[in-house]
């Protein structure tokens, strides 16, 4: 079989081995046996153990090799020094997979990378799959088969349709003790530890064709494997499976940390975000809001657009979510006027607007929140409707006719998504979420959840495409390359470039001059001059041939005197661009995930504010359109001050163009830098007025 085939196979195993099982259910060897039993695991289960007939009530073997039947998982529970060889009986006898919960490997370096390298080999050779090492296994609930020694797999797991995905194993057994203190379920819990070969794409890839998993949560330290990792990605995507992501390793210590945790590369933080933006995977930076905002979306779905109403019993609480929504992009739309005047009319000094605040008057009218609710979905177009109900749910007799009035809204409003806010016991908060209702006792998490969910129903709804082979090239010219031949590469590469002339004399200068017409911008040439306004390498506005033959004169003899060592190849001109934004693109090229390509505005904006954004390449104009969209500088291309708005248009193209020359040669290429790129107004086009392209040979 494949090595995907047999990961699947390990994943819903039918039948496991326990290699190094003991009788001692509190043991690491021990307990994957008694935690299979006790979960009532219904597949076939063979302890091995070459000193005992019996293990815990199941009859013993005493290796791999004695096992009858096909073997889809062994779990090695045993001494790292003996990890080896069990692996190479399993891949004699077949197994489709093997986890591995013994350290020692690469987390420690040294001999332990070499190790780990040959339990790698082994799998390779037989296209057997192997987590870990240095991991905490697996559970697949949906089949009650706790494949770990975690004591928190053991316990009785609601049904779920989430999927999660740890590099942790100690973070995996967490998430899964606090779905079931929420009464969410979980489908599956996969950990990978050092991901020797299976790793999180594997994992994720797994979960996206997984009928029965709808929502992923990803616990990221380092991605060993960028391109599968961006196709898992887009297939989750195009699937419209929601992602979740909580990602470690934003500092500098914290990506020390998650280095020496599991030996993986923390990898730049700032692609981790562009990838994400990219894909449609939602960010989260805490673990109450990764879990929280997993659970929601798994219980009350998405909302089908942005629009969403807030039914309040506070004020000063419907301030708060109106302010928390509109920061988090939704649409908080007021109501219809008519709306309004019908609400006054039931209660004069109500809040109408949005947020609908029914006021103190619900004590003598219970039944006004559901009147307003009902108001709401019937008149305003709205998407969502979050209630904050104040403490009334932390009254036991209020629970049960609250929980009615929502299960009467859900049936005769389908098309809508809700949310509850109130303060509540945890039983109450299960019975609300086991009626498809998320409920929360902090206001804002419910606005939180409702983004959330409008995210990802923005993110689906949008045209992507994500298709990383590129049409073969010819591979670039070796380098240095000089600001001319940069241009002229990224010319013939579809990036739009200025028209230029390079002249070798100062009469041949004057003719190149003349025929850009004046006037012009004078540059040194030379491959070992980058910075070249510091050795007197420019000049600007020349408005004659006189200008321009003088200049010539004292630029080569003034770079000559500041530069002695460099090699002069003469001056390049260009005409002097007036008008447009002055922008910024350049490519950088990830160890993960390969070449990204930059962009933001020029001047202080890059320099100061870092108001930059990131894309894996390749992508499309419309994808570029987005990436424009993001910068906090955005409306500077809009036109501000009477000035025209800038061919936006243009600069999407010469991204997109940007993106397929830096996939196409991420082989060879280090780095491009495009400042300034020059964006015109609208219908004039943009053009890049200054390269710089670096190789990795160079």
């Amino acid at each position: 079989m494949s090595r995907k085939q047999n990961l699947k196979r390990m994943f819903e195993a039918r039948s496991i081995a326990v290699i190094g099982a003991s009788g001692d259910a509190t043991r690491i060897g021990g307990r994957p046996v008694a935690m299979l039993k006790s979960m009532g695991y219904r597949g076939e289960l063979h302890p091995i153990n070459p000193n005992r007939d019996e293990v815990q009530g199941l009859k013993a073997y005493p290796s791999i090799a004695e096992v009858p039947g096909a073997v889809d998982l062994a779990i090695c529970a045993v001494p790292g020094a003996l990890v080896e060889d069990v692996l190479k009986q399993c891949a004699a006898r077949g197994v489709a997979g093997v986890i591995v919960f013994a350290g020692g490997f690469a987390e420690v370096g040294g001999e332990g990378v070499e190790a780990q390298a040959r339990l790698a080999a082994i799998g390779r050779e037989a296209d057997m799959r192997i987590i870990g090492p240095n991991c905490m296994g697996f559970a697949n609930f949906a089949l009650n088969m706790p494949a770990s020694f975690h004591p928190a797999f053991a316990r009785p797991m609601p049904e779920g349709r989430i999927g999660l995905v740890s590099q942790s194993g100690a973070f995996g057994g967490l998430s899964a003790i606090m779905a079931m203190d929420r009464g969410v379920g979980f489908r599956h819990v996969l950990t990978t530890g050092n991901e020797g070969d299976v790793g999180v794409a594997d994992c994720l890839d797994y979960l996206v064709d997984d009928p029965g998993t709808e929502v992923i949560l990803l616990y990221i330290e380092g991605v060993r494997d960028g391109p599968a990792f961006l196709d898992a990605l887009a297939r989750a995507r195009k699937a419209q499976k929601p992602v979740v992501a909580v990602k470690l390793g934003r500092t500098d210590a914290g990506a020390r940390a998650a280095q020496s945790h599991t030996s993986a590369l923390a990898g730049a933080d700032a692609i981790y975000d562009a990838v994400f933006h990219q894909f449609g995977v939602h960010r989260v930076s805490s673990i109450e809001e990764f879990f929280d905002l997993g659970a929601s979306i798994a219980v009350g779905g998405r909302p089908p657009g942005d629009r969403t109403a807030l039914v309040t019993v506070s004020g000063g609480v419907g301030v708060l979510m109106a302010d928390d929504a509109a920061a988090r992009g939704l649409d908080v739309a007021e109501l219809p006027a008519p709306t309004q005047a019908r609400f006054k009319e039931i209660v004069p000094y109500a809040g109408v607007n949005n947020p609908l605040d029914v006021t103190g008057q619900i004590i003598n009218q219970p039944d006004l929140f559901e009147k307003a609710m009902r108001l709401v979905l019937d008149e305003g177009d709205y998407d969502s409707v979050v209630g904050f109900q104040g403490a009334t749910l932390s009254v036991p007799e209020n629970v049960e006719p609250s929980l009615q009035m929502w299960r009467s809204l859900k049936a005769d409003y389908p098309d809508k998504t809700f949310a509850v806010s109130s303060l509540m016991s945890d039983e109450a908060q299960h019975l609300f979420e086991g009626a498809g209702v998320p409920a929360f006792r902090e206001a804002t998490h419910a606005t939180r959840y409702v983004a959330a969910g409008a995210h990802f129903t923005r993110a689906f709804a949008t045209d992507f495409a994500w298709n990383p082979e590129v049409r073969e090239t010819t591979p670039l010219a070796a380098g240095p390359y000089t600001e001319a031949r940069a241009l002229e590469t990224l010319a013939a590469a579809g990036v739009p470039v200025m028209p230029t002339r390079l002249a070798g004399s100062a009469e041949a200068a004057v003719e190149a001059a003349a025929a850009l017409g004046f006037p012009v911008v004078m540059k040194i040439v030379s491959p070992d001059i980058v910075h070249k306004t510091d050795v007197g390498g420019v000049r600007l506005g020349l408005g004659s041939a006189e200008d321009v033959r003088a200049a010539y004169g004292e630029m080569m003899t003034t770079v000559a005197a500041k530069a002695p060592e460099a090699k002069l190849e003469g001056v390049l001109l260009a005409p002097m661009i007036s008008g447009g934004v002055e922008t910024i693109m350049g490519v950088h090229v990830d160890p993960i995930f390969g070449p990204a390509v930059m962009f933001g505005l020029g001047g202080v904006f890059v320099e100061v504010l870092k108001d930059v954004t990131f894309r894996v390449a390749p992508f499309d104009a419309v994808e570029a359109r987005r990436m424009i969209d993001e910068i906090r500088g955005r409306a500077m291309l809009d036109g501000v001050r009477g000035a025209p708005p800038a061919d936006v248009g243009a600069l999407a193209e010469a991204l997109a163009a940007m993106s397929r020359f830096a996939a196409a040669h991420r082989d060879q290429m280090a780095s491009v830098d495009v400042n300034p790129f020059v964006v015109l107004p609208e219908g004039r086009g943009a053009m890049a007025l200054d390269a710089v392209i670096e190789l990795k040979d160079a």
